[in-house]
């Protein structure tokens, strides 16, 4: 397989994998240097790749994997995962003052559920992948990941509910 051929089989996900990365590893240069390493993991199995169904579920379970164990190597440093890709269509000040209280709520929230809860929560709700892709990249059954959404969900909204009623959390 050359380089040409090699990017364009990799171009269409590549910023799905930097958005995963960027979701669990908060920092943008962290973001890129993992994408960069998947990527170049992906180059070496280049001869081999055409073994696997699904290139891109390949890509985002080793950006799962690698941005897990850069965690786990930095607990210490109490990182904390953050959203950024949010863009509004320039609404009113009050709006997007209200929107962006409200997002930072969501992040927040969603930054103190468990890390498999958070790439769920990015993989369907951000990335809108299917469930059985999701499956193929967390190793979980199909049922399992559709209950976990759900009890994530519903934390997220009751948080903001009360979040909303009463002014704090």
């Amino acid at each position: 397989m050359n380089q040409n051929v090699f990017i364009e089989l990799i171009n269409p996900f590549k910023d799905k994998v930097f958005r995963l990365a960027k979701r669990l590893l908060t920092s943008t240069e962290e973001a890129e240097d993992a994408t960069q390493e998947v990527i170049v993991k992906l180059w070496n199995k280049k001869e081999n790749l055409d073994s696997y169904n699904s290139i891109e579920a390949l890509a985002m379970t080793m950006t799962k994997n690698y941005c897990l164990d850069q965690l786990k190597s930095k607990r210490a440093g109490n990182l904390q995962i953050v959203h950024n890709n949010y863009t509004d269509r320039e609404p009113q000040l009050d709006k997007k003052l209200e929107d962006s209280n409200s997002l930072e709520w969501v992040e927040k929230i969603i930054s103190q559920l468990p890390e498999q809860l958070q790439i769920l929560i990015q993989l369907r709700d951000v990335e809108q992948y299917e469930f059985d892709e999701i499956a193929k990249i967390v190793n979980m059954n199909e049922t399992a990941i559709r209950v976990a959404l759900s009890r994530a969900r519903k934390k997220i909204r009751e948080s903001m509910i009360n979040t909303h009623s009463y002014g704090i959390q």
